[in-house]
């Protein structure tokens, strides 16, 4: 019994080590400055980094590829990070859009507009560990996930200004030729962008149709957030998005992507079997919901990677991210 205690405490050293290795060698990469840079709104945050396609063909007009960076929505982690990964795929033949999206610590008052469960209510950085941890927060003081509803304003804002943005910053794409992706808490946000037309009636995000786009390629996404807080994936991220305990349970049905489906979008996951930021579980949950509401989502599970070799153009497991969008967007 000792020995197979021994066995796992080294298996999990071994993960642990391992993991730490892909994130170095994703995060290794030089930032890679944008062609055009736009707003979408006025704060700092709202804007997009357009990356026009290398070595274009004249004759057919690029694909757009919309990036939503992860990093759990935390203020810490912006879109510099996964500006190689864009890259990348602008040296496949696409053109990319990179979002940035408010995330993070600072509490928002409650806007003047349609009004959901408890809105205004993110954790306040500045109040004592107690307090923050009830209401969402980390007890050792460190950035809260996202901020209720500024994130959630934001991807809905820049998704519907995307097309006309495209048009004139990148006249060599295709806004109509549009597959989103994202990654980890980023792959949260592009399955919800491509359900808002599922929301509930109330929710201000919800569209009357569809999203134009020609799929959803997720990547090790956080997508069923009562599996990822079971799991405790990126520290309880999920709950402090939607504000805490208080508010985590009637905030779920205008946030998590595994209540909003069939979408009726060509959808894919991509996942690390070894992935131990967010689990292989946690993709899977969804997968096995959108089966239950009849709809099939792609599932690409992918041996010996953990979470950071799909944003890593130096991993093989980025050229099959860039292929699972390529079989979308052509």
């Amino acid at each position: 019994m000792q020995d197979d205690a021994v066995s796992r405490d080294g298996d999990d050293d071994a993960a642990v080590a391992r993991d730490a290795a892909e994130e170095a060698s994703a995060f290794s990469h030089p930032e890679v400055a944008p062609d055009v840079t736009t707003a979408y709104g006025d704060h700092p945050d709202q804007v997009i980094d357009f990356y026009a396609p290398r070595d274009p063909d004249p004759a057919v007009p690029a694909p757009v590829v919309v990036v939503l960076h992860g990093g759990a929505w935390r203020a810490p982690y912006d879109r510099r990070h996964i500006t190689p990964f864009a890259d990348f795929l602008t040296r496949r033949g696409f053109a990319v859009a990179n979002v940035e999206y408010r995330r993070g610590e600072a509490a928002s008052p409650a806007p003047s507009g349609p009004v959901i469960p408890a809105q205004g209510g993110p954790t306040d950085p500045g109040r004592d560990d107690a307090a923050a941890s009830a209401a969402g927060g980390t007890a050792t003081g460190g950035p809260v996930a996202g901020r209720w509803p500024d994130t959630f304003d934001d991807v809905a804002a820049a998704l519907d200004a995307l097309p006309a943005l495209v048009r004139r910053a990148l006249p060599q794409a295709d806004p109509q030729r549009m597959v989103i992706t994202g990654h980890s808490a980023g792959g949260h946000l592009a399955l919800w962008a491509a359900a808002r037309h599922l929301l509930p009636a109330d929710a201000p995000w919800r569209t009357d149709h569809p999203a134009p786009l020609r799929g959803v390629v997720a990547l090790a996404p956080i997508a069923d957030f009562e599996v990822a807080e079971k799991l405790d994936v990126c520290g309880g991220a999920s709950r402090q998005l939607l504000g805490g305990e208080a508010t985590f349970a009637e905030r779920l049905p205008y946030a998590d992507p595994v209540r909003l489906l069939p979408t009726g979008i060509a959808t894919t996951l991509v996942q690390g079997r070894t992935d131990i930021v967010v689990p292989q579980a946690v993709a899977e949950s969804y997968a096995d919901a959108a089966a239950k509401a009849g709809e099939v989502v792609g599932l690409t599970l992918l041996e010996d990677v953990g979470h950071f070799p799909l944003i890593d153009p130096a991993a093989d497991a980025c050229a099959v991210v860039a292929e699972e969008i390529a079989q979308l967007a052509w």
